[in-house]
């Protein structure tokens, strides 16, 4: 099961909610903070504004009177507030900022809690306390609109960096892409250049990469093609003049020997293919059946192969491709393994699975990385019997091409199985590609 985390967008997105969100919180706690701070030194500022401007009035105009909730009072009077120790830290600092701004031995208070705030001064040359109000420090509000500016904020934020982030992965992924294509053996159509300069010169140098590798590839497979074919005709006429020899004994053996250099030439050419099979797209139950059962009839000793066919009707493969496949390693559990040969497909929560095994001696686990490699043979000895090492290698090309995997291996510490693994989503590919021939 794919995790979206796991993606790169997924891990960019997480990364980039996750540092505006760290950031826009420090940023409100910032504001909020400031806020504060603000709104002090401007209720300071206000208050001392207002306590100089009565003094002013108590020494030039005191028949004046007084504006509402400013007042002057007895130093006498039972009204006057005591010193407080239990106030709130905001208030706490509103008063040592006044202290601080007022000539030095005022003394500041705050009137009595439950009552609208007052701010009480009396100066070294008062002879009054001044009582003026104060504005509250945190106006009680319904609603922060700054919390619901920074929501806003943030929402376009983060969409905004999800499209970039989205933006910016949209070629990594082509690339990722074309690699898993070029890893299974497939056509890899040239990858656009675009994004950051890094990743442009990453996709060039990987279009330069597949393409000398095509190139080179092809001109392998031309040179292998065009001497397998070349072959073809003296093999031909070598066959010929074999079944014309007197000599029973002898004649046997040439043929016999024609016969594995035409197989191994049939192989050459079938390796060199480098085509998209576009046959028509069977049902691999039904077929492995119809092969074993042409297998048995024609080859000596094949009675011992049997078949485990659990994948239902929905799994399909191209026809020539399964048929390669299946001869290819039929042949090769009947020339290196032991009876009996099993040919086996099942249904996994993933995809399907179509496997050969057999109940020889195996391969051995330092050889079984060589065994898919062209032109190895495991065993030399066995070289004159038109065998070309080319077996494994052509069931590997042909599965990955029709978007399988395979993995080979020893079967419970017995013969050798080649198990073949195919998602779902390669099997509706499969019939659309065959059905568009048709």
């Amino acid at each position: 099961m794919r995790r979206p985390i796991d993606s790169l967008f997924g891990r960019l997105a997480l990364l980039v909610v996750a540092v505006l969100l760290a950031s826009h919180f420090a940023w409100f706690a910032l504001m909020r903070l400031e806020r504060t701070q603000q709104q002090t030194r401007y209720a300071v500022e206000e208050a001392t504004f207002l306590v100089d401007a009565v003094r002013q009035h108590a020494l030039h105009t005191p028949d004046q009177p007084l504006p509402s909730r400013v007042k002057l009072v007895d130093p006498a009077s039972p009204a006057v507030p005591a010193e407080r120790s239990d106030m709130p830290a905001p208030l706490e600092r509103f008063v040592e900022d006044a202290r601080d701004r007022m000539p030095a031995g005022t003394q500041v208070r705050i009137g009595e809690p439950g009552r609208p705030p007052e701010l009480w001064v009396r100066g070294p040359t008062d002879a009054k306390w001044i009582v003026v109000p104060v504005q509250p420090l945190r106006p009680p509000r319904s609603r922060d609109r700054m919390a619901v500016w920074l929501a806003l904020i943030f929402s376009f934020a983060v969409m905004l960096a999800l499209f970039a982030a989205w933006a910016l992965q949209r070629p990594l992924r082509s690339l990722a892409q074309a690699v898993t294509r070029f890893g299974r053996g497939l056509p890899v159509p040239p990858v656009p250049e675009r994004g950051p300069r890094e990743l442009r010169q990453l996709t060039h140098g990987f279009n330069q990469m597949v393409q000398e590798v095509a190139r080179t590839e092809n001109d392998r497979a031309v040179m292998l093609a065009g001497v397998a074919h070349d072959l073809k005709t003296p093999l031909a006429r070598l066959r010929l003049r074999a079944e014309m020899m007197e000599e029973v004994k002898m004649r046997d053996g040439v043929v016999r020997d024609v016969d594995s250099m035409t197989h191994i030439v049939e192989q050459f050419l079938v390796f060199a293919h480098d085509g998209a099979d576009r046959s028509e797209a069977v049902e691999v139950d039904a077929q492995c059946e119809r092969v074993v059962r042409s297998y048995r009839a024609v080859a000596s000793g094949a009675t011992t192969v049997q078949t485990e066919l659990h994948a239902g009707p929905a799994f399909l493969l191209p026809a020539a491709t399964l048929d390669r496949i299946l001869s290819n390693l039929l042949d090769n559990a009947h020339a290196y393994g032991a009876p009996p040969i099993v040919v086996a497909t099942a249904r996994t929560a993933q995809g399907y699975t179509l496997s050969v095994r057999d109940n020889g001696s195996g391969i051995a686990a330092q050889d079984l990385i060589n065994a898919s490699r062209p032109f190895v043979r495991l065993d030399p000895a066995r070289g004159g019997n038109g065998h070309s090492g080319l077996g494994l290698a052509i069931v590997e090309r042909l599965v990955r091409r029709a978007g399988g995997e395979w993995e080979i291996g020893n079967h419970e510490g017995r013969g050798l199985r080649v198990l073949m693994s195919f998602p779902f989503e390669v099997v509706p590919r499969v019939a659309a590609a065959s059905e568009s021939v048709w």
